[in-house]
């Protein structure tokens, strides 16, 4: 089954590093994305807030706030009892704006 996101964004918002049970350094992040869609035949802005993890050396990429990247990965909830989705990010582009 496929459940791949990419998303070219902006990096608004970097939590502290954290580490997982397993001892994998985590990050969370939150991405902005502002385009323009064409959806059945008319154009439309999108906006929005995407929230997002990398997982071990992801981590090291040196995301800083205002870097622009593109952004590849999957969607998965939050955590077991969640229904709120987060984007985990495999890898990331580092792009100019």
């Amino acid at each position: 089954m496929l459940n791949k996101l990419v998303l070219q964004a902006e990096v608004v918002q970097i939590e502290p590093l954290r580490y997982t049970p397993a001892g994998i350094p985590l990050l969370s992040v939150v991405l902005r994305h502002v385009s323009e869609q064409v959806e059945a035949g008319m154009k439309r802005k999108v906006e929005c807030e995407v929230n997002a993890i990398t997982l071990g050396d992801l981590t090291l990429t040196g995301l800083k706030l205002g870097s622009h990247i593109l952004a590849t990965g999957f969607l998965a909830k939050r955590s077991l009892k969640s229904t709120q989705l987060v984007m985990h990010i495999n890898h990331i582009e580092h792009i100019s704006h």
